[in-house]
């Protein structure tokens, strides 16, 4: 099983430079310890991502690290020009050495899409739109392209991605019809929340899969050639007694800022497509299984059997979040990496 990091970088109380080196080097000690890839989330007017471009920050990450691949998860499509998102693909799979993975999707926020003037009961459509033209740039030497709402004609793509044909494309669902479509179109997979909401998930892309009889860009580090991965909120202490005391109030910390913008709208997630797929705070998220915090013996024998029930092959730990301190994200991260990591990479 491949591990690797999962991150929004949101606000934490101190300025925003010193945010920006700390998780460059918690990223770079993420890299020495063997982390697969970094994924990077991209959200808009909120204070849960103050990296709203994330292709910015994974450039400097590139040029930081060695080994670690760059995961955007996701580059929000419906804001891009098609024809500037394949330059972007290709200069960070350029300056990473050809170590860059490709999160796509529609954006979950229907809130975020308006301030950027798109309306969220038509952004599945551009989506899929966007995805299909930029798959045709990344391969043409001159793309020609028409479609509903993206139209080129013979523009000359002097830029093109290191790897060929291009850099391997990841999907990110809490539903079961994302699920399902990232299997469509055998792509790698992540999903998160709950216990069962990821089961049914998993299940859903496995299934789509399946029909479709192999992944579109396989991974052969990975069984069956394709990611299948789910997201998990870690907190690692000496005992479960003190991993606990501080992870409450970061995850509390962490869901207040998920919620900012349903707050700010009086959005219950009833009325719209910003459903509500985690608990409400630290104890909901302990008991539905998208937080573990605990000793290193409590979280590995809790990831194991989260592990094995799913039926996932990759983790994506999500280990520095909410208000917490630089300091004490690194002891975190350093029980993880040596008493946690080598047994989960073995199953």
């Amino acid at each position: 099983m491949q591990i690797g990091l999962f991150d929004h970088i949101e606000h934490g109380e101190r300025p925003l430079a010193q945010l920006f080196d700390e998780r460059l080097e918690f990223i770079k000690a993420c890299d020495a310890a063997g982390f697969y890839c970094v994924h990077l989330a991209e959200h808009h007017a909120t204070p849960l991502n103050m990296v709203p471009v994330p292709g910015v920050f994974l450039g400097a990450v590139a040029r930081a690290t060695k080994n670690i691949r760059l995961g955007p998860l996701v580059y929000l499509l419906p804001l891009y020009s098609p024809l500037r998102m394949v330059e972007e693909i290709s200069m960070l799979d350029h300056l990473s050495h050809g170590r860059l993975d490709v999160g796509i999707g529609r954006g979950v926020s229907p809130f975020e899409l308006k301030y950027h003037k798109v309306e969220h009961d038509r952004s599945r459509e551009i989506f899929i739109d966007a995805f299909k033209c930029i798959s045709a740039g990344l391969v043409s030497e001159e793309l020609t392209y028409s479609g509903p709402y993206y139209t080129y004609e013979k523009v000359p793509m002097a830029l093109r991605p290191m790897q060929r044909p291009f850099p391997p494309f990841w999907y990110g669902s809490s539903g079961i019809e994302g699920s399902t479509w990232a299997g469509e179109q055998g792509l790698h997979f992540v999903t998160l929340g709950s216990m069962q909401l990821a089961k049914q998930n998993i299940d859903a892309f496995k299934a789509a899969l399946a029909k479709r009889g192999k992944p579109a860009h396989p991974k052969p580090e990975f069984p069956g050639g394709v990611a299948i991965g789910v997201q998990r909120h870690i907190f690692v202490d000496e005992t479960d007694e003190k991993a606990r005391a501080w992870a409450k109030p970061a995850m509390d910390y962490h869901l207040a800022h998920i919620n900012w913008l349903r707050t700010k709208h009086n959005d219950s997630g009833l009325t719209s497509r910003l459903r509500v797929v985690r608990g409400a705070n630290f104890e909901e998220c302990v008991a539905e299984g998208s937080v573990i915090a605990g000793s290193p013996a409590t979280v590995r024998a809790e990831l194991e059997r989260q592990m094995t029930e799913l039926g996932a092959n990759y983790l994506l730990a999500y280990l520095f979040l909410g208000n917490m301190s630089y300091e004490v994200a690194r002891r975190s991260l350093q029980l993880f990496s040596t008493e946690v990591m080598p047994k989960l990479q073995r199953l």
